[in-house]
């Protein structure tokens, strides 16, 4: 099951603001805001992991900012590792291929959560016909857009208003549009996580 809980929670726990409000409070100067999770948060210190524990850290990382559970990822490495090329650089492309993903990067959603949410509900429409499956990957060339009635959304104008995607996807404001142009490579991917130490954890 995905995580459904406080994302604030989740961010500090691996370091990583995965929604705007826990990119301010964690870049806030209140104490203990960039420290773990819990009323000892500020006091604990982290004890230093094991190479398993390292690698599986990493994974959680990666998952997290994902927004998938464990039985995903797992399926995802599988595919990955079956493929020519570097395992790392294909798991990550097929996790950035994901709908829900390219609608979060493309900034129509300002979390991953929310990107999920919208997709289940119907807003989007791929090539233009309609896909609320979040994991549907997405290939090169391919549009996504907002479907019209959804357009007026608070959620989507706002969001609209302040996207900025990477590199490898192209934003139409004027018809609330992305076409995803290439495969991104890893630099291009704004996730934080040492892609080799997942690939290191799943090859045990």
């Amino acid at each position: 099951m995905n995580y459904t809980g406080p994302k604030v929670r989740n961010s500090r726990k691996i370091g990583v603001p995965m929604t705007a409000k826990a990119g301010k409070i964690m870049s806030s100067d209140k104490a203990g805001r960039k420290s773990p999770p819990g009323q000892h948060g500020s006091t604990k210190r982290r004890g230093k992991l094991s190479v398993y524990g390292t690698q599986l850290f990493e994974k959680q990382k990666l998952r997290l900012q994902y927004n998938i559970h464990e039985r995903q990822m797992t399926n995802y490495f599988k595919k990955a590792s079956h493929l020519t090329g570097n395992t790392g650089d294909i798991l990550l492309q097929m996790l950035e291929t994901r709908l829900d993903a390219l609608v979060f990067r493309s900034g129509l959603a300002r979390s991953m959560a929310s990107a999920r949410q919208y997709v289940n509900h119907g807003h989007f429409l791929v090539n233009g016909k309609p896909v609320n499956i979040p994991s549907y990957q997405v290939k090169v060339n391919d549009v996504v857009s907002v479907r019209e009635k959804s357009r007026k959304m608070e959620a989507f104008q706002e969001s609209i208003r302040t996207a900025a995607p990477p590199v490898y996807l192209t934003l139409s404001k004027a018809d609330f549009s992305v076409k995803f142009l290439h495969l991104p490579a890893r630099e291009e991917v704004p996730v934080i996580c040492e892609i080799p130490l997942v690939i290191e954890f799943y090859s045990r």
